[in-house]
């Protein structure tokens, strides 16, 4: 396998043109914090690790590129919102990939939580191909708020390099809820 240093971003585009209306904005907003000299938020980004596709390549392309860049990610984010599909996007796809093929373990980061205490509370918004993994615990899985530090932490600690998962329903304490000041 390729160097693993890389984290690899996966988001349903809700089969938008316009990144603003899919859950691209929440890789976007990562990104942001990654650019931001002021924050603290630096990683490897998989999607600078390989060629760029146009969502108008074909699939075959696509997957290919994907393939490439999850073969050096050493951990995937997986950003779940209000509006993410059970099934039809590509972002089932990708899951089953890292999870079966490459087993990176996953950062499921959900959008618009300020904690995550319990993750079996939002398996509704879970992709079937997500349920899946944790149900029968082949994914290896940390539940997390879509905030900074939580993912900054997971991104530096969950590794196939770094600090393996033991579950797929793994979540941060209170106490470390408390410590980010997500809740008091």
């Amino acid at each position: 396998m390729a160097n693993r240093t890389g984290t690899y971003f996966a988001f349903d585009g809700l089969g938008e043109a316009d990144p603003t209306k899919s859950d691209f904005r929440y890789y976007a907003t990562a990104q942001g914090w990654s650019a931001a000299d002021h924050i603290d938020f630096k990683f490897v980004n998989s999607h600078d690790k390989a060629s760029s596709v146009r969502d108008t390549s074909k699939l075959s392309t696509l997957q290919a590129s994907i393939r490439q860049r999850l073969a050096g990610s050493k951990n995937m984010v997986v950003i779940i919102s209000n509006d993410t599909r059970k099934s039809g996007s590509l972002l089932s796809w990708e899951i089953e990939q890292a999870v079966d093929y490459y087993e990176i373990p996953l950062i499921i980061a959900y959008a618009g939580r300020n904690t995550v205490l319990d993750p079996l509370l939002l398996s509704n918004f879970w992709p079937t191909s997500l349920r899946m993994r944790i149900d029968n615990d082949s994914a290896q899985a940390i539940h997390i708020p879509f905030k900074k530090d939580a993912m900054l932490d997971a991104i530096r600690r969950f590794s196939v390099n770094g600090e393996k998962l033991k579950g797929s329903k793994i979540f941060y304490t209170r106490e470390a809820h408390v410590h980010w000041g997500y809740i008091s």
